[in-house]
């Protein structure tokens, strides 16, 4: 009995170390835990199409600051709330709301084809140079991967979801990454945290 005690501490502990990993993943995959992505860690090159079928790449983030949102266009509120959320920071940054573009990317290259992600943008009611982004699953996945986003499809059938992560990325007008605007902030939190980023803060 005596020789059987630290083989069962080790299984414990082996046991309860396996399970904080997979909490870990399980809480990344589902956008509630990232560490903060340095500067250099977050954008990079894409090839996908607009809402009109247009094809671009990373180029279309160069010359306005740009909020880039990965999500699907069958969320039922994530994706909306973000949308409403980022509508009502441009309203809040007053003239300077005109330097921000949002440019939606769906991860949903099975159902969101250019003219559905044109339409679910209209119905959101976005700033007229809102942008929304789709492509092959291959294009899609080259992307989230570029911008450190994750998501994953649950679910059979036409109604599958997809979990993805929640948060937004800051873009300078060269294109480059300059903060996470997280999930669940106001648009007036929002707006301020776009507002130091212009001023350079």
């Amino acid at each position: 009995m005596e020789k059987s005690l630290p083989r069962q501490r080790l299984l414990l502990i082996a046991a309860c170390a396996l399970g904080l990993v997979l909490a870990g993943v399980v809480a990344l995959n589902a956008g509630l835990f990232r560490p903060a992505p340095s500067a250099g860690a977050v954008g990079g090159p894409f090839q996908l199409v607009d809402q009109d079928g247009k094809p671009v790449d990373e180029a279309i983030l160069k010359g306005k600051w740009s909020v880039v949102f990965f999500g699907y266009t069958y969320c039922p509120d994530v994706c909306p709330g973000t949308m409403q959320a980022l509508r009502g920071a441009v309203d809040q940054l007053g003239p300077k709301g005109k330097d921000l573009r949002i440019v939606f990317i769906s991860v949903d290259a099975g159902r969101d084809t250019p003219t559905k992600v044109k339409d679910w943008l209209a119905v959101q009611d976005l700033p007229a140079d809102t942008v929304g982004l789709t492509g092959t699953p291959q294009q899609v996945a080259a992307a989230a991967r570029a911008y450190r986003a994750v998501y994953e499809i649950q679910g059979d059938g036409p109604d599958y979801q997809v979990n993805h992560s929640t948060a937004a990325y800051l873009m300078n007008p060269r294109g480059r990454f300059d903060r996470v605007l997280a999930y669940g902030l106001t648009p007036e939190q929002m707006a301020d945290q776009i507002r130091r980023a212009m001023r350079g803060d």
